[in-house]
């Protein structure tokens, strides 16, 4: 670099620039280590990216975009210092514009350089742009966005200065005449436009796959005030099995304050039942999300989305089938995740519902399956059913590896990398905004607030459900400031757990490799029961895990058949307590 007297000292160039790439790598890899250090390192970036520039300018005083830029970098990080209490959302943003801005002013400055200039300028102001625009597209991607679209900048912008200062020939006419310094600049600008169209590529696929919730879960204007009313009916026909035929309904139900609601959910049936009321089986669903389009009827697919065993021998038995969605799934929530008066309300009036249904006869005798969150919820739906809906008979509940034990199961979150923060985010999303005195700030440290929220606004089975992992696994510390299971949040756990006095008979089931549900908890819980004097037949099964438990080979399957056949013909239930 050759050196006049409005230059800077080489070293301070050379320093800048791998300063500009170990902060970069820093941002990649340490995405979540604080919000304070991420502010730090996000201005510290910016500072050198608006000094590199102004070096460039005070060698090239002709050039005064580097001016322009410079300064507007320094101002960026001057603004990140000054908001840094805000949400990471606001960084975010300003990546995103301070991006923008960037590449639309090198794309200006390229139309006026030499021929190879120009299109190194515009495929790099063009790459620039992009990334600007998927920082500022993905709101619910922040910190992860700044870390990979701002730090993956960051390294390209010290890599292409660092080739500037160790490059033989200075001049930009001499470059200009130099074919592979020339070539090799310009595949550098190309590399950045093709990482930078990859990663919009990778956008529009996840965006893609995001379930779409569509008018028929908007509740009418004139809501019948009773709970349990049938509002609406269609034929649903989505990965129905043969032999069947399904429909979706909507309905009334209440929420966890007693205000009138609606829910939604799909009915199966065997064509061409048997003459005579059929016995109706009550599912409730497991984990599939909190947000509103993650409801088993409205995702791609509604039989497997929350762990539904197959549907088989309930169609060839000529059972009724009926799958709430819960509240906030589907219809307007919040949904009460793990919150026994929301969950169990909602299988209570689905069970009114799908008596209304007249393409179907159905019968009282009523049987309430769930797996995890949905066997809290079956539990739950006995809980309540003597005092919500007295007029229901429900002959027996099968709970499937449940989250019962809540404190203990919130505790075991942390030893559960992959998803642990995930389901998390589900209960403190829950938890705060239907109980006035928990409070999501409270418990999420300021560093994890954006992120929690984010996880709590994807579908465990949608695509963009794969970010989230990373995210987690990237998270590398807990995101909580109080632990969930102390002051009001843990109080709240506690008394949704759903233990009491049941009047129907409980098959309690769980896989002894579970690791989400404990089974040292679940087997605390199914003692709590017997205490109570509950009928309780507690089925251990060795090898299989949370959802293994109710697929494939697993031999619940067929008890589960076999039990639910002896309580719809008033068999004795056999108890293990």
């Amino acid at each position: 670099m050759k050196e006049s007297g409005r230059s800077w000292p080489r070293w301070m160039a050379i320093a800048v620039s791998l300063l500009i790439v170990a902060l970069g790598v820093a941002m990649l890899f340490k995405p979540y280590a604080s919000l304070a250090a991420l502010v730090v390192v996000f201005a510290a970036g910016a500072v050198l990216l608006g000094i590199g520039d102004l070096l460039d300018f005070r060698s090239n005083p002709s050039d005064r975009r580097e001016l322009v830029t410079g300064l507007l970098w320094i101002a960026l990080a001057v603004a990140v210092l000054v908001f840094s209490g805000d949400t990471i959302r606001i960084l975010a943003a300003l990546a995103g514009f301070g991006l923008i801005a960037s590449g639309l002013l090198r794309i200006r400055s390229g139309w006026r350089d030499l021929a190879d200039q120009r299109y190194t300028a515009i495929l790099l102001g063009a790459a620039s742009v992009i990334l600007g625009l998927l920082a500022l597209g993905w709101p619910d991607l922040t910190i992860l966005a700044m870390s990979i679209f701002f730090g993956l900048w960051l390294i390209v912008s010290g890599l292409v200065r660092l080739w500037r200062l160790f490059r033989t020939e200075p001049s930009h006419h001499t470059e200009s005449a130099s074919g592979w310094r020339r070539w090799s600049r310009l595949a550098v600008a190309a590399g950045a436009l093709v990482i930078a169209l990859g990663l919009l590529a990778a956008s529009a696929f996840l965006r893609g796959g995001e379930p779409t919730v569509d008018a028929f879960y908007d509740a009418p204007d004139d809501v019948p005030g009773d709970p349990g009313v049938l509002v609406r009916q269609e034929p649903f026909t989505r990965d129905i099995p043969e032999g069947a035929v399904a429909w979706r309904i909507l309905y009334t139900t209440t929420t966890v304050d007693g205000e009138p609601a609606v829910a939604s959910a799909i009915v199966v049936a065997r064509e061409n039942l048997p003459e005579g009321p059929r016995p109706v089986i009550a599912w409730a669903h497991g984990t599939t999300g909190f947000a509103e389009r993650c409801a088993p009827s409205v995702l791609d697919d509604p039989f497997t989305s929350g762990a539904m065993p197959d549907l088989g021998p309930l169609i060839e038995n000529g059972w009724v089938l009926v799958a709430t969605d819960y509240i906030g799934l589907g219809t307007k929530g919040p949904h009460p995740y793990l919150i026994v008066e929301g969950e169990g309300r909602s299988v209570l009036d689905a069970i009114r519902a799908v008596h209304q249904v007249e393409e179907i006869e159905t019968a009282d005798t009523t049987i309430v399956w769930g797996h995890s969150q949905g066997g809290q919820a079956a539990l739950s739906t006995a809980l309540l059913q003597p005092d919500y809906a007295p007029e229901i008979d429900i002959s027996g509940v099968a709970a499937m590896a449940p989250a019962s034990n809540l404190t203990g199961m919130v505790d075991n979150l942390g030893n559960l990398p992959d998803h642990g923060a995930i389901l998390g985010s589900f209960v403190i999303a829950a938890y705060s905004e239907i109980y006035d005195d928990v409070s999501f700030d409270a418990y999420v440290r300021p560093g994890a607030r954006t992120l929690m929220r984010e996880l709590a606004s994807r579908c465990l089975a949608e695509p963009e459900m794969f970010v989230s992992v990373v995210e987690t696994l990237l998270l590398g510390q807990s995101p909580w400031s109080e632990h969930p299971n102390d002051g009001p949040l843990g109080e709240r756990l506690q008394e949704n757990v759903p233990a009491g006095s049941f009047a129907a008979p409980i098959l309690l089931a769980q896989g002894l490799a579970d690791t989400l549900v404990i089974p040292a908890a679940q087997e605390a819980f199914n003692e709590q029961l017997c205490e109570l004097g509950n009928q309780v037949d507690y089925r251990t099964y060795e090898g299989y895990d949370h959802v293994g438990v109710v697929s494939g080979d697993s031999p619940l399957l067929t008890d589960l058949i076999t039990w639910t056949q002896e309580r719809i013909d008033g068999l004795p239930p056999e108890s293990t307590c």
